[in-house]
């Protein structure tokens, strides 16, 4: 059998939530998701909870309110990592945004804080930040520099659903959170997202800007800003609410699932970095990530190694600015983000899901070992 990164089994909960959508004949965005977002919110203590279509389009609406929290005008400037998944580069220009992209660490997949200064300018507006694999952002250094220099903070929270920082879940350090509830992730709507908020003007500017710009309670065709549609639907949501009700279960087996990985992998720390928890944060186990530290072990054979052992892996995303063609426009040169295009080049990353079994997770180790025997 193939271990897959990610998998969905629906229930009969979910099943009598769909028959509910059926029975109303009611299937854009309802009943059902107005219960996600109030089950959403009580569960991680989010004030304000704003459903959305996907995880993009949540970092998508969050850049959208900056156009009113900080009197943006199109072509003003976003930081963000260079290393992420390219919704999040995508988002930003799509919402008439520049980012500029910071260089990560190697060790954490993390935007370092350290280079961030040096990219601020007065055309700067707000850092996105990512928890990258579940790994929670060093939030304290960076909302200092946000604060010194006045700036809004997204935390790009799609892979980091339950991780804490310093004791707190992510999402209530910066103004606003995004969230995925794509299949690999921890709660699966099939698509799906959400922004998390405790400032009621940025959740009324949330609704508006998911909306088409509509102004709330007023006339229908009364459009105040720039916006689109962003709904979630009711069967998505019929989906989620069961999965939010049992996600410290979902959390728990997951994270016995990365655990366990992580101590089989001890023997092999001095071929890779491989995700690690500190102290004061706990990490979302949305992935297990390898980052090779030296070429020579040749990240596209172990790739197809584990590929041809039925084991599906992902590349760690690579560098946005400088290792895929759809940001050559921004003019930035192969070399610019070093760490970020080692990561590129040599890491991936692999399912921790919750449907594994033992063997799966001994199977697993033993075709890492089994590569790495070689050197």
């Amino acid at each position: 059998m193939r271990i897959e990164f990610g998998d969905l089994k629906l229930g009969e909960d979910a099943k009598r939530h769909l028959l509910d959508v059926w029975k109303r004949s009611w299937i854009s965005e309802g009943e059902k998701v107005k219960e996600l977002e109030k089950k959403w919110g009580d569960l991680f203590g989010y004030k304000y909870n704003v459903s959305m279509d996907n995880g993009t389009n949540a970092d998508m609406a969050c850049c959208m309110t900056l156009y009113d929290l900080c009197n943006a005008k199109r072509g003003d400037e976003i930081i963000t990592p260079a290393l992420a998944f390219a919704a999040v580069g995508n988002s930003i220009l799509a919402a008439g945004f520049n980012p500029v992209f910071v260089d990560i660490k190697r060790e954490t997949l993390n935007i370092d804080p350290e280079k961030i200064e040096s990219k601020i300018s007065p055309r700067t507006k707000a850092i996105m930040v990512v928890h990258t694999m579940g790994k929670p952002c060093n939030m304290d250094q960076i909302i200092n520099i946000s604060r010194k220099h006045h700036l809004s903070v997204i935390e790009d929270s799609c892979e980091a659903h339950g991780a804490k920082y310093k004791g707190k879940y992510v999402g209530h350090f910066g103004d606003m959170a995004s969230f995925s509830f794509y299949a690999a992730h921890l709660i699966c709507c099939g698509e799906g997202g959400m922004v998390s908020t405790n400032n009621p003007d940025v959740s009324s500017l949330l609704k508006s800007v998911k909306s088409h710009g509509r102004k709330e309670d007023s006339f229908y065709f009364d459009h105040l800003r720039f916006g689109l549609n962003f709904k979630m639907n009711d069967l998505e949501a019929a989906v989620g609410i069961p999965q939010v009700e049992g996600f410290q279960k979902t959390f728990d087996t997951r994270k016995f699932n990365l655990d366990y990985l992580l101590q089989k992998m001890q023997d092999l720390t001095e071929y890779a970095f491989f995700i690690s928890e500190s102290e004061d944060e706990v990490v979302c186990p949305h992935a297990f990530s390898i980052t090779l530290k030296n070429p020579k072990f040749n990240l596209p054979n172990l790739y197809k190694f584990l590929e041809d052992s039925s084991i599906k892996c992902k590349r760690t995303f690579g560098s946005m600015p400088t290792q895929h063609k759809a940001f050559e426009h921004l003019g930035y040169k192969l070399g610019e983000f070093p760490e970020s295009e080692y990561v590129g080049d040599n890491g991936l990353h692999l399912g921790v899901h919750q449907y594994l079994t033992m063997q799966d997770l001994d199977y697993t180790s033993d075709i890492l070992h089994k590569y790495f025997e070689r050197f």
